[in-house]
């Protein structure tokens, strides 16, 4: 007979709540009825009693102890097990070899709360409940119970216990801590029904732990029995919460923990696990649980002490539970239960009470159809993309901005920022640093101690503090040392520069830090994996937007629900395919393709990017920078753009003057450069001209009228080194006379016009260049530089770039044999460029596909990009626009536009708003605004002779703009 205590009548109220529906039922519940019906009918006493034992194995263990495992099964006949270390492949062989010995197939359980990772090598590790309590979207945290669930039922797992439903309202808690989705009642109790439901979806039965909650106790049940001591109306307020709402959402099974409850259990000392008054009286009656009901492990100190020999076991079961979870000696608590049932202490209603929950369970998880576990591609289910689309999602929404003094984050005006990251914590935070720097110049500052540090600092207006703590699992240590905690106060006190501290690790780091008044932005990452890494800089920076929501106080001045709420400022992000819409395994063949080209000598290397809904999907580089190059191109390498300097270096400046009125498309050149009023060329307006339509010769040779008779550079124009009067560096060893740049537009000036409206054309940028910079008064690199690169945060982009960038990076474009008789590498590959100091209207640009991908993306979103405005929408409408397309002129105003007709520059399968533009080295990047798409490719196909057409010849780059558009999924 059972006797409960005595509790008031506004105490049961606290606890009512409706029947809850059998989670256990199967959708062929009536066939499901009759297998647990037969099944049990067919058991021996011993066959029914095995069925509460759960014990605990190992993949990892030896071979004693798993001798010992196959014992228990074949002889004592227990119900389950739960696996613990060890890998997936050694686990499912276990798993297979356990069922085989095995007369009712066994439950098969796993702690695997952030994923198989919890436990095994070779896993998926997913964010910790904290990090999934950030989220203020409750459907990513299914996605992710559902890929957990999903990882479990392959490997043949049954019952994952989690969600872990403790409210963590002790930031010193030792055991839970980062298992909780917070201290927020309603939040763990929304984030436990999301992860319930994706995991149950999955086919893997719940466990919501740890009854009547964990998470208020600064001790560990593992070592100890933890004292809760509130008051019944909390412990209904705060800790029973979520379990009242789990249950009535169809959780299927609850694990009671080892703690003293003295309000709801009179007995002192008396563990939560062993108490029939929590677990048959309040859990199973008042709560009216239906599911099954697993004590916490039995072989934990708190609660071994409570009976040995079997007695914890016995007391377990009597209490109310259904599933003795780890017990200490099967065989001996076995025995106890025999004795308990010979005695009538345990009647049959009893027995088949629990046993036949049991064996209901296993017909939903399909044990009553039992298959092995298959172990081909069992790790590439383990470990795959569909995992990386999750984890992703979930990281990007947890990500929590606390802090944003001057609206600081996401960081605007890079041209007036000098930044500098300092490294704290004992873990990695290498992937942060250069995450840091895919958008400004950031650098890494080391001190020996905190003056040399602050010495350092001084000549940085922006400091980014980063907390780097292990992120191999959720116990490790997360503080800032005392050392730390008084570098920052010092650095935090240098008013020259702004301070952002990110912390990659749970965010109760931040209780130990007293002053906040001069950290000027705090963001929480929660973890210090690589992925949260990145996301943490793509947040600093406004890549992506700030969504996430403290789920605990992490400081009196950061409480439970705080959140600033940071917008994206329109900069390239980086994240998968499948994210923006795109066929990873169609877009294979735009690596084919490429391969196909370096097999048939097209060039010697090349780097490809795709971006699509302002994310970076695709950036490869392929080949080597020449064909004998012991080193592989990069994404880091950089090449002479050619011909796409026109839209890149001198298109932007010029549609910024006319946006302001210093220029007009109907300008002609004598408008623009006076000394053309006698010239051919005088009535040539901008708009023609740009658009190719106003007769100029297609290119002149001006380097040839500069070589002697054997066709070498003249001396009579060249030196060797610098002299007076000779300071345009064409190479190294190669200096023009500064007399031969009016040489150059008095040339021009004697042009003829063609008689074809329609021809491609260099010179009008020749034109546009010396009226840009005698309008400005500054040659045309430091302008573009000043206006774009920097503020776009274009750091691998430039004129002639030997002056800032190591040669090894720079990828030769020739071996000359016609005018400089050299390897061409760092200087700019066009003689007319060449001759012009290496900065050229129509050339002289160099950069990587990823700067490329910026500025396009810049124009793409028309004008706007990092929270600038470039150019105004109209202007880049303005210039995107085919003025002669009824003349069978495809050109916009300096950017190519897609073929009218027939064959062209793109596969023909981009849209009329698309843009771009190609280079004579092998380059080519294009631009389509309906497709959010946006396309690189850089070669050196002209290496080691510009005579090789074979890349041009093949139409290998729109062959794969071609396979890109058709992985656009519809």
């Amino acid at each position: 007979m059972r006797f409960f205590i005595f509790f008031p009548l506004f105490f049961l109220a606290f606890f009512s709540v409706s029947a809850q529906k059998n989670p256990l039922l199967a959708k062929d519940s009536l066939a499901q009825q009759k297998w647990v019906d037969t099944k049990y009918n067919e058991m021996t006493l011993d066959e029914k009693l095995g069925q509460l034992f759960m014990v605990m194995v190992a993949s990892d263990q030896n071979k004693t102890a798993i001798d010992g495992v196959r014992n228990l099964i074949r002889d004592q006949k227990i119900g389950g097990v739960i696996f613990s270390t060890g890998g997936p492949v050694r686990q499912a062989k276990l798993t297979n070899e356990f069922q085989a010995l095995s007369k009712i197939p066994l439950m098969i359980g796993m702690d695997a709360e952030w994923g198989l990772a919890m436990r095994l090598d070779s896993t998926y590790a997913f964010p910790w409940n904290m990090t999934l309590g950030a989220i203020t979207d409750n459907s990513i945290v299914e996605k992710v119970g559902e890929r957990i669930g999903e990882h479990a039922k392959r490997l043949g797992v049954h019952i994952n216990f989690a969600p872990d439903l403790d409210i963590n309202t002790n930031p010193q808690n030792p055991i839970i801590g980062n298992r909780s989705f917070g201290e927020d009642r309603e939040n763990v109790a929304q984030k436990g029904i999301a992860f319930m439901k994706g995991m149950e979806r999955a086919g893997v039965l719940s466990n919501g732990k740890h009854f009547p909650g964990h998470g208020d106790t600064a001790t560990d049940s593992h070592h100890t029995l933890p004292v809760i001591n509130f008051t019944e109306a909390r412990l209904d307020s705060v800790e029973l919460y979520p379990f009242r709402r789990l249950i009535a959402e169809g959780l299927s099974s609850v694990m009671v923990a080892h703690l003293e409850v003295p309000a709801l259990e009179l007995k002192k000392g008396l563990p939560s696990s062993l108490s029939e008054q929590i677990i048959t009286g309040i859990l199973k009656e008042r709560m009216n649980f239906k599911g099954l009901v697993f004590t916490d492990a039995l072989n934990m100190k708190g609660v071994t002490e409570h009976g040995k020999n079997g007695d914890a076991e016995l007391a377990a079961f009597m209490a109310g539970n259904d599933i003795l979870l780890m017990p200490t000696d099967v065989k001996k608590a076995k025995e106890k239960l025999v004795q308990a049932y010979k005695k009538g202490k345990i009647d049959e209603e009893r027995l088949a009470h629990s046993v036949k929950k049991i064996l209901m369970a296993k017909y939903k998880v399909g044990l009553n159809n039992y298959r092995p576990v298959q172990l081909n591609n069992l790790f590439d289910d383990l470990n795959s993309r569909k995992d990386d689309l999750v984890y992703e999602e979930a990281i990007e929404n947890a990500i929590t901005v606390i802090k944003n003094k001057f609206f600081l984050m996401g960081i605007k005006r890079l041209e007036n920022k000098k930044i500098a990251y300092v490294q704290f914590g004992d873990a990695d935070g290498d992937p942060f640093f250069k995450a840091l720097n895919k958008y400004a110049k950031v650098t890494q500052v080391n001190g020996k101690d905190i003056a040399t540090l602050k010495a350092k600092l001084k000549n940085y207006n922006l400091v980014i503090v980063g907390h780097h703590k292990s992120n191999e699992s959720p116990w490790k240590s997360y503080k800032f040392s005392q050392k730390e905690q008084l570098w920052l106060q010092e650095i935090a006190a240098m008013r020259s520069s702004n301070l952002i501290l990110s912390v990659f690790a749970k965010p109760y780091a931040l209780l130990d830090l007293t002053d906040f008044n001069n950290i000027d932005g705090v963001v929480v990452a929660y973890q210090n994996s690589e992925l949260a890494q990145k996301k943490a800089a793509e947040v600093i920076f406004g890549a992506i937007p700030a969504k996430g929501k403290l789920p605990v106080t992490a400081h009196e001045e950061f409480p439970v629900n705080s959140q600033v709420e940071l917008e994206s400022l329109l900069r390239l992000g980086y994240s998968y395919p499948e994210r923006v819409g795109l066929d990873p395994q169609k877009l294979v063949e735009v690596d084919t393709l490429v391969r196909q080209g370096l097999d048939s000598l097209m060039f010697p290397g090349a780097q490809v990017l795709i971006a699509r809904k302002g994310k970076i999907v695709y950036n490869k580089g392929f080949g080597k920078p020449t064909y004998d190059s012991k080193d592989s191109i990069t994404t880091d390498h950089i090449y002479d753009l050619a011909s796409i300097t026109k839209i890149l270096g001198t298109l932007p400046l010029i549609m910024k003057m006319e946006e302001d009125g210093e220029l007009a498309l109907n300008d002609t050149f004598q408008d623009l450069i006076p000394e053309y009023a006698e010239s051919e060329l005088k009535d040539v307006t901008v708009l023609k001209a740009l658009s190719h339509y106003g007769r100029l010769p297609a290119w002149i040779a001006f380097y040839v009228d500069t070589l002697d008779k054997n066709r070498k550079p003249s001396k009579e124009f060249y030196r060797s080194e610098p002299t007076d009067g000779f300071s345009i560096k064409v190479t190294d060893k190669l200096y023009l006379a500064d007399a031969y740049k009016d040489s150059i537009y008095n040339r021009i000036g004697r042009q003829s016009l063609k008689s074809n409206r329609y021809r491609y054309s260099d010179v009008a940028y020749y034109v546009m260049k010396k009226y840009i910079e005698d309008k400005k008064g500054k040659s045309l690199d430091k302008l573009v530089e000043d206006f774009l690169y920097i503020p776009i945060g274009a750091l691998n982009t430039g004129y002639n770039p030997l002056e800032k960038f190591e040669k090894k990076r720079i990828v030769p474009t020739e071996e000359d044999k016609y005018y400089r008789y050299e390897t061409v590498q760092g200087f700019v590959h066009d003689m007319g460029a060449a001759m012009q100091g290496g900065v050229g209207g129509h050339a002289g640009l160099f950069s990587n596909a990823e700067d490329v991908g910026k500025i396009m993306q810049m124009y793409l979103q028309g004008g706007i990009y990092g929270g600038t405005r470039f150019l105004d929408s109209r202007t880049v409408k303005k210039f995107n626009t085919c003025y002669f397309c009824d003349k069978n002129v495809r050109r916009g105003v300096g950017f190519d536009k897609p073929q009218i007709s027939g064959k062209g520059p793109t596969c023909g399968c981009v849209s009329r708003k698309s843009f771009g533009h190609s280079g004579f080295t092998g380059t080519y990047t294009w631009a389509d605004p309906e497709e959010e798409l946006v396309y690189v490719f850089l070669s050196n196909r002209t290496y080691p002779s510009a005579s090789n057409t074979l890349l041009v010849k093949s139409g290998l780059r729109t062959r794969i703009q071609k396979a890109i558009y058709d992985a656009i999924i519809d």
